[in-house]
């Protein structure tokens, strides 16, 4: 599996980015998770709005910070 967290590096993104490890680590799950924090690379993957979570390419929650539950919960729909 693929994690890509979008944003510029603001308090939110951080927080979804450390929301996405937590519950990657509660499900035992090891995979990639990328901060994306470039404005290019950021538009490049078609995202106009942060933070964004990607799994495996394909958005999944877009402008608002997901919780650790709420992460889990994504995670174990897209298994």
């Amino acid at each position: 599996m693929e994690f890509k967290v979008l944003g510029e590096g603001c308090s939110k993104c951080t927080k979804l980015y450390d929301n996405t490890l937590e519950a990657l680590k509660e499900l035992g799950i090891e995979a990639d998770v990328t901060k994306v924090e470039s404005l290019v690379d950021i538009i490049s993957l078609g995202v106009m709005t942060t933070p964004t979570l990607m799994i495996n390419g394909k958005p999944k929650a877009m402008g608002q910070v997901l919780s650790t539950k709420q992460i889990v919960e994504l995670i174990k729909k897209t298994i």
